[in-house]
């Protein structure tokens, strides 16, 4: 158990003050390559007229770090739900913002009852680059956001702190290749032979992949040729600040 799962969770769920910043949200497609449909989008933090994220994130420290994660799932799940989205819907969260994950998930199941979200249409990433000092921890984690009904995902898969020993004490539904690994694989032979080992472990434990960052054709391709049909990136469409994506508008291969 993570040394910060006691009854301060609920004391921070009881305490927390209003954020003095706000921030909305832009949101980029994961589409489906096979079946030419947007599988799901990604909401990004953006500032209240569309400035970058660090215009927001830079204004996050350790006293409001928690109130933040909190607002985040609630403000995207409304704004989803007020935009119609038929998609899913993925959230990032930061994992070490969390305390009592059972007790810390009600207000984002209020929000989804209340804007009319399915649970089972949330998607959850966690932020493998982050580091996460106990991997067991989240693994709990997710595992009961699992068990509730969200789906969930680990982002930058291959950057971060847990990488495959998350796997072996989790399996989440999806993993987000980090995009380092992505860019230019068309043309680097180690990048398309990780890749594809990565796609055969994620095969063998019933986990999606996602490949994030595509910015050519010619990247999709290959991706596609290594057996992935989740994709995300610039090459099928840039985010849309508090809009979504049809597939009209998605550059296809």
């Amino acid at each position: 158990m993570n040394p910060s799962a006691t009854g301060a969770g609920c004391a921070l769920c009881r305490d927390a003050r209003p954020l003095a910043f706000d921030f909305s949200y832009a949101f980029q497609p994961i589409v489906d390559v096979q079946a030419r449909s947007v599988f799901a989008h990604e909401a990004l933090v953006r500032g209240t007229t569309g400035e970058p994220a660090a215009s927001v994130l830079s204004q996050v420290t350790a006293d409001n770090r928690y109130a933040f994660d909190q607002a985040c799932r609630e403000k995207a799940i409304r704004i989803a739900g007020a935009l119609d989205l038929q998609s899913h819907l993925s959230i990032n969260f930061l994992p070490n913002a969390i305390y009592r994950p059972e007790v810390c998930i009600r207000s984002t199941l209020q929000a989804a009852r209340q804007h009319g979200f399915p649970v089972g249409r949330i998607i959850f990433e966690a932020v493998e680059g982050e580091q996460v000092n106990d991997g067991k921890w989240l693994a709990e984690i997710l595992g009961e956001y699992k068990r509730i009904g969200f789906k969930t995902a680990i982002d930058d898969f291959g950057a971060g702190f847990a990488g495959l020993n998350l796997l072996a004490d989790f399996q989440p539904d999806m993993v987000k290749l980090d995009m380092a690994l992505v860019r230019g694989i068309d043309q680097d032979v180690p990048r398309r032979t990780i890749v594809s080992g990565v796609v055969s472990i994620c095969r063998q434990l019933g986990i999606e992949v996602i490949a994030e960052g595509i910015e050519t054709r010619d990247e999709a391709q290959c991706l596609a040729d290594l057996g992935i049909r989740l994709m995300q990136g610039y090459w099928f469409a840039r985010p849309k600040f508090e809009r979504a994506s049809a597939g009209g508008d998605i550059a296809w291969l």
